[in-house]
């Protein structure tokens, strides 16, 4: 297994990013399409090539951002459309960074009402999917669906569900599962993780309050051994939200930060509509090296 963290949580420049996995001993990033090649002063592929090279950080793939507008599911066909090919950028992206994974959430986040019956959702979904899974069969990089919970997303919100969906996609589809989900929606997370077995191709992490791995309730020794027990050999990629305390009880006065320039407005809604907002570096760079305290602790 190795360690890795998502990018998406605090705009910053890429470059920043990566020097702080590198820091606090991370093997990898997940890195998002939007951060290489959208934000405003995006360095593009080839330099942030460069850049994990240069401090031994590899790509272990990326994660659908699906912001308003990217949805696998929507009734307009030309938002579908664009979807796919958002995907299918996300997918070029991992390849030429040498990643493995590449993760989706099919549907928009925080989109909890549908737009067509559950057999025409279905449809579009394995339509998609089936478009993206060949771009990146041809590409050499793994397809992962991600479940969420039920207030982020009405599609797929268990393990189950995500396992049936990339069945109908192709066999070698399979699922990243995130255990700050998986508390809210699956009767036993460490059963899910059984269930998926060697589908899991990607496993996110953050405590049951989705602060950083080890600030909350989380059993972190039975979670570590039961990915031993089924052979995972994949990453244990950080995902920590944390949420914003504005009243006189927060315990994290110095969380909060004035936003970066590259921080979109799509990025900033995104980040809110998670419950969290602009963190501080210092704040930031604390829960980092905590998460990977806790993991190395239990590997």
């Amino acid at each position: 297994m190795q360690v890795s963290m998502h990018n998406w949580m605090r705009a910053e420049p890429v470059e920043t990013t990566i020097r702080r996995l590198a820091k606090y001993g991370y093997d990898s990033i997940e890195i998002s399409y939007d951060s290489v090649e959208l934000a405003p002063g995006a360095p593009g592929t080839k330099a942030v090539r460069q850049l994990l090279n240069d401090h031994k950080i590899t790509c272990y793939g990326s994660i659908s951002l699906m912001f308003a507008g990217r949805d696998l599911i929507h009734a307009d066909p030309t938002v579908r459309a664009s979807s796919v090919e958002y995907l299918k950028q996300c997918v070029t992206m991992v390849k030429e960074l040498e990643g493995r994974v590449m993760s989706i959430v099919p549907s928009e986040v925080g989109k909890v009402r549908a737009m067509a019956s559950p057999e025409e959702e279905w449809q579009w979904a394995i339509e998609g999917l089936q478009e993206v899974y060949a771009h990146a069969t041809r590409a050499g990089v793994l397809i992962a669906l991600e479940p969420l919970n039920r207030f982020e997303t009405n599609f797929i919100n268990r393990h189950d569900q995500a396992l049936v969906l990339a069945e109908a996609v192709a066999p070698d589809v399979g699922v990243c599962l995130d255990v700050y989900h998986m508390n809210q929606e699956d009767a036993d997370m460490f059963m899910a993780i059984k269930n998926a077995g060697k589908k899991l191709y990607d496993l996110h992490v953050a405590d049951n309050n989705r602060m950083a791995c080890g600030q909350g309730s989380l059993d972190w020794q039975r979670l570590l051994a039961t990915c031993k027990e089924i052979g995972y050999d994949g990453s244990l990629t950080v995902e920590f939200v944390p949420p914003i305390d504005r009243t006189p009880a927060n315990p994290y006065k110095n969380a909060l930060a004035t936003a970066d320039t590259t921080l979109t407005p799509e990025q900033l809604k995104f980040i809110e509509d998670h419950g969290s907002g602009v963190l501080s570096e210092e704040f930031y760079s604390w829960l980092v090296e905590e998460s990977v305290k806790t993991l190395r602790r239990y590997m």
